[in-house]
């Protein structure tokens, strides 16, 4: 495992010094997502449960953990995606992080960076005005 200097100096990039050294120490890899985050186990926390944390596959953002994950991190379940055989219904979409700030991010008509034009206001929404 090679450490860079952005992970020496930045916990925004995979993992820290000290969640390394845990990691080396006291973890068991548990799984990988299809995202290329991977999740470990080991030792105990303040409420006596087992410490789960992740690796990430490029900067640390939260909303990169798909569900299942998410919820076995969260001791939701204690059967981690890679240990059940599941299959995403046909109507589930793929899992996305969350878009803000990137190109793809939700721009609704009528948004300052969404050129299109608002769509009008139908007969049920009355404006607030102060004089009423």
């Amino acid at each position: 495992m090679t450490i860079s200097l952005v992970q020496v100096f930045g916990w925004w990039h995979k993992a820290t010094i000290g969640t390394l050294f845990h990691t080396w120490r006291k973890g068991e890899r548990v799984g990988e997502d299809e995202f290329g985050n991977v999740y470990y186990q080991g030792g105990k926390d303040s409420e006596g449960r087992t410490r789960r944390w992740v690796i990430y596959n490029g900067p640390a953002e939260a909303s990169a953990i798909p569900p299942g994950w998410h919820g076995w991190m969260h001791h939701r379940t204690d059967v981690s995606p890679a240990d059940e055989q599941y299959k995403p219904r046909d109507w589930q979409l793929p899992h996305l992080p969350n878009m803000t700030g990137t190109a793809a991010a939700y721009r609704p008509k009528g948004s300052i960076l969404n050129p299109a034009e608002r769509p009008r206001v139908t007969g049920d929404y009355d404006a607030w005005s102060p004089e009423s």
